[in-house]
């Protein structure tokens, strides 16, 4: 989110979401210093107040009852602040956005029906390889010739999810490769450990990742 946001120049304000994320998490609460009582404003109070984007990490994360953003989602664009007895309206340059990976969650972590129609979609996948190689490249400093054949190595792991692995290398992996091979590792050594390693403990699939790494390298 920080590319969108720094690309129409607002402020970002990001909550890693988890399961004992509360209202008042977000919100905001009261806080007691010295003998004194005063209010605190939680992320998304602030994001509203500042016309900010809001983005929820992982939102399946946080409990499926929690529903403190539904009337900002929708077109009343409202918060709820109930312990002062405040009604927000969020400004035209308020966004609220949230993310999450799909098709792995139990089925109590999982997006509710009526939370995803508040929102559109977008589907982002994988980089397309000449793009995911000049990202690997920069963020790890190897070369292109050695980002490309990380990529390659990262694309091979994503064809074995009809073989038992749950989800293929992510370029953030790769990232991690390119790094230590950068710092002198072996590049097999290197895809083993922040890759193969990373993915899997099944030792059919540790084998054939350590085999394609060969192949490829």
């Amino acid at each position: 989110m920080q590319f969108p946001a720094w690309k129409i120049k607002r402020p970002l304000v990001t909550v890693s979401c988890h399961d004992d994320l509360s209202t008042s998490d977000l919100v905001g609460r009261y806080l007691i210093r010295g003998g004194e009582t005063f209010w605190v404003d939680g992320p998304m109070t602030l994001a509203v107040r500042h016309g900010a984007i809001c983005y929820l990490d992982e939102v399946v994360e946080a409990r499926k009852d929690h529903c403190g953003y539904s009337a900002l989602a929708d077109d009343r664009r409202e918060l709820s602040i109930e312990k002062r007895g405040e009604l927000l309206t969020a400004p035209k340059e308020f966004k609220l956005a949230v993310s999450y990976n799909p098709g792995y969650q139990s089925v109590l972590k999982d997006l509710k029906q009526s939370t995803r129609q508040r929102f559109i979609a977008l589907v982002l996948g994988y980089p397309k390889p000449d793009l995911e190689t000049e990202i690997v490249s920069h963020e790890s400093g190897v070369d292109e010739k050695l980002a490309r054949f990380l990529v390659r190595i990262g694309e091979m792991t994503r064809g074995l999810k009809d073989s038992g692995l749950q989800e293929g290398a992510s370029t953030r992996l790769l990232v991690h490769a390119g790094k230590l091979i950068k710092e002198g590792i072996a590049p097999r050594e290197a895809c083993r450990v922040t890759i193969t390693q990373a993915l899997t403990d099944d030792y059919e699939l540790t084998y054939a990742m350590d085999e394609m790494a060969s192949s490829v390298y």
